[in-house]
């Protein structure tokens, strides 16, 4: 980046006080705007600002209006709703035999950082008897609470469900799609009460937390910033990085950090393969390199088949002999021949006319090529990773899930 933008900057800090803020971000944005930075992300979608949380609000309720998919005769079921009417209604109920159209579920909700009082937030409800499906159920009036046994919201409302329950679920002749027994409303908690944030540093700095903590990223996040804001910035550690806020911008925190989260930084992936073993997934990252390795794949199938032989009695067969049936298997082995291949980060054993086009492919590719072009499964492929982890030969973090 040229020199000009910054004398603009020192020439804009100059200015008078009523205008600095306003002229200050044009410039900053005019310097956004100048940035060419190829496969990087914005700092507020690699970054979390501390004390910016979600807290988690939880509550137990009932609802009503179930088609008889509600709970059995369950005591803790029945003893909730003879208190709710008694408490709400004033209504002596005697117990006795009920439908099962109510249901005891158990409800949760995360409230964001800056959910004010009276704004809206959705809610989870899950049945906690052995209710089928909450289908067309509506949720009574519930209180939920935070950790600190506080009422922060109030719920209530009808529960749309993604799962379907068809047929008669007491004969056991049912349809059962997905999950009845959960549902979510949407909007269907009212904030009662603000969870108080404070983001600032009691020495007027804030702190970025790195969703996927690294060094280096780290460290290009408080270069990036100490572009725009000299000597501001400082990598602590792999996963935070701390912000003294401008003189300038002491009043304006949330202005501060719009202006910073639009900076591009290129994160630093580490070398990672993820295989997930159940669904033969296989993700690899770009910084994966491996060292010239041999690898040979055969595989060995033995089939176990039933067969049937049919002994008919001879003609000079005592009399009463009958066909017979015997049972027998056959077993058979076939072998793969194995394919012994190079798989190398030079270019020496791949011919002349085929190098131009594979020089550009980086150490993945050339990697998954070869062992596409060895005609093996993602299961075959898991193993031979494996393998080449414990040779020493594969450069990278191999998680298997």
């Amino acid at each position: 980046m040229s020199s000009l933008p910054f004398s603009l900057i020192n020439i804009l800090l100059g200015a008078p006080d009523v205008k600095k803020l306003s002229l200050y971000s044009t410039a900053l944005a005019f310097l956004l705007l100048l940035a060419q930075i190829g496969h990087a992300a914005r700092i507020k979608d690699l970054t979390n600002v501390k004390g910016e949380r979600d807290n988690q609000l939880h509550g137990i309720g009932l609802v009503v209006g179930l088609a008889g998919t509600g709970d059995g005769q369950i005591e803790q079921t029945e003893r909730s709703v003879i208190n709710f009417l008694k408490k709400e209604f004033d209504l002596e109920i005697i117990r006795s035999n009920r439908s099962r159209n109510v249901a005891a579920v158990f409800v949760t909700a995360d409230i964001g950082p800056y959910a004010k009082e009276g704004s809206r937030i959705d809610v989870m409800v899950s049945s906690a008897g052995d209710a089928a499906s909450l289908q067309g159920g509506t949720l009574l009036q519930t209180r939920l609470f935070g950790a600190d046994k506080q009422m922060y919201a109030v719920a209530q409302g009808p529960i749309a469900v993604g799962g379907f329950l068809g047929g008669n679920v007491d004969q056991g002749a049912a349809l059962q799609i997905n999950h009845p027994s959960n549902g979510v409303i949407t909007n269907g908690a009212i904030v009662e009460r603000e969870i108080p944030m404070d983001i600032m540093n009691r020495d007027g700095s804030v702190d970025l937390l790195i969703n996927n903590p690294d060094a280096t990223t780290a460290a290009r996040i408080a270069d990036a910033i100490n572009q725009f804001y000299p000597a501001s910035s400082l990598a602590m550690d792999l996963g935070t990085v701390n912000i003294r806020v401008p003189a300038i911008f002491q009043q304006q925190v949330t202005n501060f950090l719009a202006s910073i989260g639009g900076l591009d930084v290129t994160p630093d992936v580490p070398a990672r393969i993820v295989i997930n073993e159940r669904t033969g997934t296989i993700v690899a990252t770009q910084n994966v390199r491996i060292s010239k390795v041999a690898v040979s794949h055969g595989s060995i199938t033995v089939a176990i088949e039933r067969e049937q032989a049919v002994i008919q009695p001879g003609p000079l067969a005592p009399e009463g002999a009958q066909t017979a049936v015997l049972d027998g298997q056959n077993v058979t082995v076939r072998e793969k021949v194995g394919n012994f291949q190079i798989i190398d980060e030079d270019l020496s054993n791949i011919p002349q006319d085929l190098k131009p086009q594979y020089e550009n492919l980086p150490t993945l590719d050339r990697l998954t090529t070869a062992l596409n072009a060895m005609g093996v499964t993602t299961r075959e492929m898991t193993a031979i990773l494996q393998a080449m982890k414990k040779a020493g030969a594969l450069h990278a973090e191999l998680i298997l899930n």
